[in-house]
């Protein structure tokens, strides 16, 4: 036929290759967390108006609340620290197709062990001390992390409902070692009590000096960034080399993707699985120690209170990429650094910066509503995606 003789063959569309295809996805997947936080922040806009204030004037004290104060700049290092290593926890199982809702737990763990070695070790140079104390808390969040990865290898227990119930058990465990007792001795302290407490809040006793994270930078009069802004790029890079650059990763990788495939190619799925959730809680575990050490020198009932759920956040907003988590981790250290100022400027509640956040994850894990909104095409199915459901699918 004459029409389809004259029609000429479609052009082939153009693809990236190499380092430009590289950039190009990475660009694609900070997309929509961009568009997320944008969204969430036009929503909260809409929020502080319908209470009769100014947004313009609430994010302006956020912002130089968090960025051009010093002791704000510092405090937003400072609160990012815990987060770039929970959210690291979450990332590295979500690698395998685990979903860790259980770094809360994992953190307490962490974070209390890291107390009690930090005051009932004695003698110890302060390098040593310190890094006996890390370790421990590297320990003992990788062991708590361990058991649902156990678990789920050898009893197919799902890791959320167990990670939520570790979470539990380790909230409650803690509370029973630093518990103070009754007045009349009936019920005798937690073996980990601080014996000179009297407060209401239950603490372990003071870690001594030694065990204390070095400071790096001061404002006076007494405001400081301790050395675990280091320790967590570090960790951030190593997890991104052993995720991407090692045999290990590519099989932790593998699993996350299919791990029938990762079975019938020779893989390990049970071992990658529990050696997945022991480093996962291992990073959570380091994040507790590292509070614990650098902030609070004790741990005590009321501390951590949501970093290990906030790390959900982080890690997701940072499309769970290692090298990515610095970087949502500082945008949330600054939102909770800035409250203050935007309370004191705006007379805005500090409650709203944690809507804001809430309103983050879910613009990311339902991308959808942002891609629908903003007219934003999906990349194709590159076996390489995963979504957040996808942990529910057998």
């Amino acid at each position: 036929m004459a029409t389809s003789a004259t029609t000429r063959p479609a052009a082939p569309r153009r693809r990236f290759s190499g380092p430009s295809a590289r950039m190009w996805m990475a660009l694609q997947g900070l997309l929509i967390p961009m568009l997320s936080v944008f969204t969430a922040i036009m929503v909260g806009s809409i929020l502080i108006l319908l209470n009769g204030r100014d947004p313009i004037t609430a994010f302006e004290g956020l912002f130089e609340g968090a960025f051009l104060e010093p002791r704000g700049l510092l405090a937003t290092f400072r609160n990012m620290t815990p987060l770039v290593l929970s959210g690291l926890a979450v990332a590295f199982a979500y690698k395998c197709g685990l979903f860790n809702i259980g770094v809360q737990g994992q953190l307490i763990i962490g974070s209390i062990t890291a107390a009690w070695v930090g005051y009932a070790v004695d003698g110890l140079p302060p390098v040593l001390h310190v890094t006996l104390s890390l370790l421990a808390a590297v320990a003992a969040g990788g062991l708590w992390g361990a058991i649902p990865g156990a678990l789920k290898a050898y009893a197919d227990a799902h890791e959320v409902i167990t990670t939520i119930m570790l979470n539990f058990i380790a909230s409650r465990f803690a509370e029973w070692l630093i518990s103070t007792g009754s007045t009349d001795g009936k019920i005798k302290p937690g073996p980990l009590s601080d014996p000179s407490q009297t407060g209401a809040i239950a603490r372990t006793r003071d870690i001594l000096d030694s065990a204390k994270l070095p400071t790096v930078y001061t404002v006076p009069p007494n405001f400081s960034l301790h050395a675990g802004i280091f320790i967590a790029l570090i960790v951030a890079v190593a997890i991104a080399f052993l995720l991407y650059r090692s045999t290990f990763g590519f099989q932790l990788r593998m699993v996350g993707l299919s791990p029938n495939a990762a079975r019938y190619s020779g893989v390990n799925v049970k071992r990658v699985t529990i050696m997945t959730m022991l480093i996962a809680g291992a990073l959570a575990g380091l994040a507790g120690g590292v509070q614990t050490l650098g902030v609070n020198y004790h741990y005590e009932g009321n501390q951590s209170l949501s970093l290990g759920f906030d790390a959900i956040t982080v890690s997701f907003l940072a499309n769970n990429a290692p090298l990515g988590m610095p970087i949502s981790a500082f945008l949330f250290g600054a939102m909770d650094s800035g409250t203050t100022r935007m309370a004191r400027d705006a007379a805005v509640q500090p409650e709203l910066i944690q809507v804001i956040q809430a309103m983050i994850l879910m613009f990311v894990a339902a991308d959808q509503i942002i891609r629908r909104l903003y007219r934003v095409r999906a990349p194709g199915f590159d076996g390489a995606q995963k979504r957040l459901e996808s942990s529910w699918r057998k």
